[in-house]
C-alpha cells in the first residue's frame, strides 16, 4: 500500500458522450476540437502559442489513444469513462469520480431575467441588510462584473447571477464590500436555497476600480452541499489515512472526509501544491486535485488559444510529477465534464474523460470505456487496500 493521487483537469472531455443529445451537446469534444483547431492554426495566439497541440507527456499516457487516436504506445493504464450522474456539473462529476454518482435531480435558476424567485432574494436582502441586489439573470463571470462592478462599488449592492448549472454566484469587491462579508452573505443564501436543491453558491469576489479594471481574484469560495452518501475520502479518513485537496476540492465536498486543504492562484500554482503534497503525503494518503483554470478561464471564456497554452504548460510539469511518485504509487488524470470552448453557448458539455493511470511498476493496458466515473474512486480504494463501494468496479 502506497498513495493515491487523483488529478482532475477541470472540463477537458474527450467527446463522444452516449448521452449527450439528451444535453444539448451532441458533437461537443473539448480536447478533439482544440487539437483540430490548433492544427488548422485556429489555436495561433502571437506571444503565446502556435502550431499543432504539444501533448507529449499526456499522448505518452494514452490521451490520444483514449480519445480515439491511434496514435502512440502508451505507458500506462488508459482508457475513457462514462457520466451516469444527472448533470454535467462540477460537483455531480466529482461526487462520482470518488464513487457517488448523483441519482436526483438539481435544481435549476430558468434563463429568464429576472431569474431568481422574487421571494429567494427578497429572504436573503433582508436577513444580510442589503439595499438590493444587481445582476440578477444568467451570464458569465466576467461579463456580469465588467456590466455591473462600478454600479456595485457606487451603491453597496452585490451581483446575483447563475448558469446552466445548479449554482447561485455573487460578486463582490474585496475592498469595498469586504471579503468576509461576501463569505458570510454566501453562507446565508447558501441555507436559502436548500429547500431548491441547488448544488452550489459561489463567492467571486473581484479587485479594481473601473470595469476595464476588474479582475477576479483566487479567493473563490464555494458552498456546496454534501454528498449524499460517504465517498472515497470519507472511506480513506476512516481507516486512518489523510485526504489532502488541492484547489477547490475542500469546497466541492463541503469538506466532509477533508483532512488538509491546499490551495494556489492559477494551474501552476497548483501543480506546486500538488507536488508539496506529494512530498509530505504518508502511506494510505489520497491526494485529490483540482485544476479548475482550463474551465473557468478558457473553456466558459471560448478561449482556444488560452486553453491550448494552458494543456502544454501543465503538460510540460508531468515529468516533475512523476519524478515525485514513489514505488507503489497509483496517480490517476481524469475530468469532471467538457466545457468545449468551440461549441456554441458558454456552459460544460456533457462528455466522456479520459481515464489515464500510472505510477512506477504499472504495466501499459488498455481500460476500454469504464461505464461510471465511479470506477475511477474504486480503483484508488483498491490500491489504498480499502473496501469496494457500492458504486463502480476497480479497472486495477
Amino acid at each position: 500500500m502506497a498513495r493515491a493521487i487523483l488529478i482532475v483537469l477541470d472540463s477537458f472531455g474527450i467527446g463522444r458522450a452516449p448521452d449527450a443529445a439528451a444535453y444539448g451537446d451532441e458533437g461537443a469534444d473539448t480536447y478533439g476540437h482544440i487539437r483540430r483547431a490548433a492544427q488548422e492554426g485556429r489555436a495561433d495566439r502571437e506571444g503565446l502559442r502556435t502550431g499543432p497541440l504539444r501533448l507529449p507527456n499526456l499522448n505518452a499516457l494514452g490521451l490520444a489513444r483514449a480519445a480515439g487516436f491511434p496514435e502512440g504506445e502508451p505507458a500506462g493504464l488508459w482508457g475513457a469513462a462514462v457520466e451516469t450522474s444527472r448533470g454535467k456539473d462540477t460537483p455531480s462529476g466529482h461526487w462520482e469520480i470518488a464513487g457517488v454518482p448523483v441519482r436526483f435531480d438539481w435544481g435549476y435558476f430558468p434563463d429568464t431575467q429576472p431569474a431568481f424567485p422574487p421571494g429567494l432574494i427578497a429572504a436573503i436582502v433582508e436577513e444580510a441588510g442589503l439595499p438590493g441586489i444587481l445582476g440578477n439573470r444568467h451570464a458569465a463571470g466576467t461579463e456580469v462584473i465588467e456590466t455591473h462592478g462600478e454600479e456595485h462599488v457606487a451603491s453597496g449592492k452585490p451581483i446575483f447571477y447563475t448558469s446552466a448549472d445548479s449554482v447561485l454566484q455573487i460578486a463582490a469587491h474585496e475592498g469595498h464590500f469586504g471579503l468576509e462579508r461576501l463569505y458570510g452573505l454566501c453562507e446565508i443564501a447558501r441555507r436559502h436555497v436548500d429547500a431548491l436543491n441547488i448544488g452550489r453558491v459561489i463567492a467571486r469576489p473581484f479587485l479594481g476600480e473601473t470595469s476595464r479594471t476588474f479582475k477576479r481574484t483566487a479567493n473563490r469560495r464555494d458552498y456546496a452541499v454534501p454528498p449524499p452518501e460517504p465517498t472515497i475520502l470519507d472511506r480513506v479518513v476512516e481507516s486512518g489515512g489523510r485526504v489532502i485537496a488541492i484547489g477547490k476540492i475542500g469546497d466541492i465536498f463541503a469538506h466532509r472526509g477533508i483532512s488538509e486543504v491546499r490551495k494556489g492562484a492559477g494551474n501552476m500554482a497548483l501543480f506546486d501544491a500538488l507536488l508539496g503534497a506529494l512530498a509530505d503525503a504518508r502511506d494510505g494518503d489520497l491526494i485529490f486535485a483540482n485544476f479548475v483554470d482550463f474551465d473557468t478561464e478558457f473553456g466558459h471564456r471560448r478561449d482556444v488559444a488560452g486553453y491550448a497554452q494552458a494543456l502544454e504548460a501543465f503538460d510540460a510539469r508531468l515529468p516533475e510529477l512523476h519524478d515525485a511518485l514513489k514505488p507503489g504509487d497509483l496517480a490517476v488524470i481524469t475530468a469532471d465534464h467538457g466545457c468545449d470552448p468551440t461549441y456554441r453557448g458558454t456552459e460544460h458539455t456533457r462528455e466522456r474523460v479520459p481515464v489515464l493511470a500510472f505510477g512506477p511498476g504499472i504495466a501499459p493496458r488498455g481500460l476500454g470505456e469504464r461505464a461510471t466515473f465511479a470506477d475511477i474512486g474504486e480503483s484508488a480504494a483498491a490500491h489504498l487496500g480499502l473496501p469496494p463501494g457500492p458504486h463502480g468496479t476497480s479497472f486495477l
